[in-house]
């Protein structure tokens, strides 16, 4: 079985995140660059199957700047196979479009049996990245799985609901993706991060695939931004006999009550 983990570089959540306001980009050197935590977990899911199915082969699959790399090693590190690093200048600040585009067209040169991506990443929170992949390539795919099980021909899975969970399933190649609810990731060992310096990246320009007839002519723009307000002191309530009265009309009209 070969298995592809979609893997996305973001913002250190607990950093400062922000926009250039001058072009409407992230601003890269804000906040450190890290694997998104959610694609940990889909890591974690292609390793469990692994662990017992030796014959598994994991590749990692990335779009992004240079930086990349170094989450790419990450992945490689935990046991991950091998990865793949579509860099292009052209690729600045694709949009979710541009970007279903271009990976479709590297999962094709790459093939898979599964791909695994996370259901949302920590930046811009799309959600759809999973369901567009899927309507490009014309695959099943089971989306937000809080566990999966997988198969040599089929993968299954629970969904949660807002009236409870759905058991699904479809049938090999299929493209899922999954929740914090999937166990988190191992630590790498000593071995494996002395490995991933020698497991092969492939890096892969534009120009590697036929993409005039898929990619956009036009391309989302950010027009301008507005920078978070710096947060304010909240107000203090000292019990002096009538704090109770104090509160209740603070919640009151924060209309909270």
């Amino acid at each position: 079985m070969k298995i592809v983990v979609l893997v996305k570089q973001v913002p250190d959540t607990y950093e400062e995140r922000k926009l250039d306001t001058a072009t409407g980009v992230l601003d890269r050197e804000a906040s450190e660059p890290i694997i998104d935590e959610i694609v940990e977990r889909a890591i974690e899911v292609a390793l469990s199957y692994k662990d017992s199915h030796k014959d598994t082969e994991i590749v990692l699959l990335s779009m992004g700047p240079d930086s990349v790399t170094a989450s790419l090693r990450k992945g490689l590190s935990l046991g991950a196979d091998s990865a793949v690093h579509v860099l292009d200048d052209g690729l600045r600040a694709a949009d979710l479009v541009r970007t279903s585009a271009v990976l479709s067209a590297a999962l094709s040169a790459a093939g898979y049996d599964l791909v695994i991506a996370g259901n949302e990443s920590t930046d811009g929170r799309g959600g759809v990245m999973p369901a567009m992949l899927a309507e490009r390539l014309s695959l099943p795919h089971l989306t937000s799985l809080d566990s999966v099980e997988i198969a040599a021909d089929r993968i299954s899975g629970v969904r949660e609901t807002e009236n409870g969970t759905l058991d699904v399933h479809a049938a090999l190649p299929a493209i899922i993706s999954i929740t914090e609810r999937s166990p988190e990731v191992r630590f790498p060992n000593f071995k494996g991060i002395l490995g991933a310096k020698k497991k092969p990246i492939t890096v892969m320009s534009l120009s590697a695939f036929d993409l005039a007839s898929d990619l956009p002519t036009v391309r989302s723009v950010i027009v301008s931004t507005t920078q978070r307000p710096a947060r304010t002191a909240g107000t203090k309530i000292v019990d002096e006999g009538n704090a109770a009265a104090e509160l209740t009309e603070f919640l009151a009209a924060g209309h909270l009550i």
